[in-house]
């Protein structure tokens, strides 16, 4: 085993004069105090481990990425301590460095790029230089992926448009066309004698009523992706809760829901566009409904914080899994039978153009907790929290 710093002082001990000990002691307690400074400042996290593994040192980021304390995890091994780390697989061949990037789920969903970096013995003492542990060096890389993942969205969004051009011109022209020529029909029919009417009557009645879906289901594809102005006025967002629950009243009824509110009696008035966020609330409702098929129970929560008012429409359905809840607001993405994918891409765009966000919550079997978040319009100058700024700051 290579010997260290201080098994190598205490051989030489006996020939040194006992003040210089003392001196030498302090200098080295001096360093270590200022490097563990340096380490502790340092945005990137730390951690060094010995060749088994076992953690010998971790820095306050390291501690801050992965929830946990110094103290408690020194000379444990490592994959104990971060889950999902295995440190024989992190071992590249032949001493290489290894760069990997990872996903923390607690105690705040981010994600790290990280590389190994084997450190190696000097080989002072005359023996083969070794592997004398590892140095994991920790990054947090949220915000960068986040700026490419909406990128990549904004290009997609782009296309869509270019897609929403060609599709209102090649289908939407004809159907219009088309819905011209059945109501000529339906005047001629008028014309015929009484006992032959009915059959037509009902053929040119279904047809045209597949046109008019036909043209929802346009009219609904360019409102998602096409930029609408807003028509801001003050407004109260309880009351516009309370419209669209009246509005819905009836399918609430026919699906036996009930729907449960909290509406914070305190608000703020918002700037913002009546009609489209009471379409925005339209959607999540509807959707809360479907989700729950026949009974249930929507929970509505209205509450502000210092930012932002926020709304949560939380239902008792079957949940969304993990795999399809990062895919919610993609164009025709839809877990539910005669679902078109666009609802909720409308709720974000309209959400968005008012400078908010949408949070979703969920885990099968446990329902689904939709927040929208609207920024408040008495909002004043405020400082920010120092040190790493967490994902929602985004």
């Amino acid at each position: 085993m290579t010997k260290g710093f201080l098994d190598k002082l205490i051989e030489r001990v006996r020939l040194v004069q006992p003040g210089e000990v003392q001196n030498y002691l302090v200098e080295i307690a001096r360093e270590k105090g200022f490097l563990e400074t340096i380490f502790n400042t340092i945005l990137e996290g730390v951690i060094v481990t010995d060749p088994k593994g076992r953690i010998i040192y971790l820095n306050r980021a390291a501690c801050g990425f992965f929830g946990i304390e110094a103290d408690k995890n020194i000379g444990r091994p490592l994959g104990e301590v971060v889950r999902g780390l295995d440190w024989d697989a992190l071992n590249g061949p032949g001493g290489e460095t290894v760069n990997r990037d990872l996903e923390v789920f607690y105690p705040e969903n981010r994600f790290l790029n990280f590389y190994v970096v084997p450190l190696m013995s000097d080989g002072s003492d005359g023996g083969k230089p070794e592997i004398a542990g590892g140095a994991i060096i920790l990054r947090d890389i949220t915000q960068s992926r986040r700026a490419t993942q909406e990128t990549i969205e904004s290009e997609r969004f782009s296309a869509l448009t270019l897609l929403a051009a060609g599709v209102a011109h090649e289908i939407g022209n004809p159907l219009n066309s088309l819905d011209i020529h059945l109501q000529l029909m339906q005047r001629q029919i008028r014309k015929l004698p009484a006992k032959s009417r009915p059959a037509l009557e009902q053929s040119v009645s279904v047809a045209r009523g597949e046109v008019a879906r036909l043209d929802h289901i346009i009219t609904q594809f360019l409102r998602a992706i096409r930029p609408q102005p807003l028509d801001l006025s003050p407004a109260n967002i309880n009351t516009i809760v309370e419209e669209t629950l009246s509005f819905l009243a009836v399918e609430i009824e026919n699906r036996d829901v009930l729907v449960e509110t909290e509406l914070d009696r305190n608000l703020p008035p918002l700037n913002l566009d009546r009609d489209q966020i009471k379409q925005a609330f339209y959607n999540v409702s509807r959707n809360a409904f479907q989700a729950m098929n026949s009974g249930g129970i929507l929970r509505i929560r209205t509450y502000p914080d210092e930012s932002h008012v926020n709304i949560s429409f939380a239902d008792t359905g079957g949940g969304i899994s993990p795999e399809h809840i990062s895919r919610i607001f993609e164009p025709y993405f839809t877990t539910k039978s005669g679902g078109n994918g666009l609802g909720l891409l409308i709720v974000r765009r309209i959400v968005r153009a008012h400078g908010g966000e949408v949070v979703i919550e969920s885990a099968p079997g446990r329902g689904l907790t939709l927040t929208i978040r609207l920024p408040r319009a008495d909002r004043r100058v405020r400082f920010l929290k120092q040190g790493n700024p967490s994902p929602e700051s985004d």
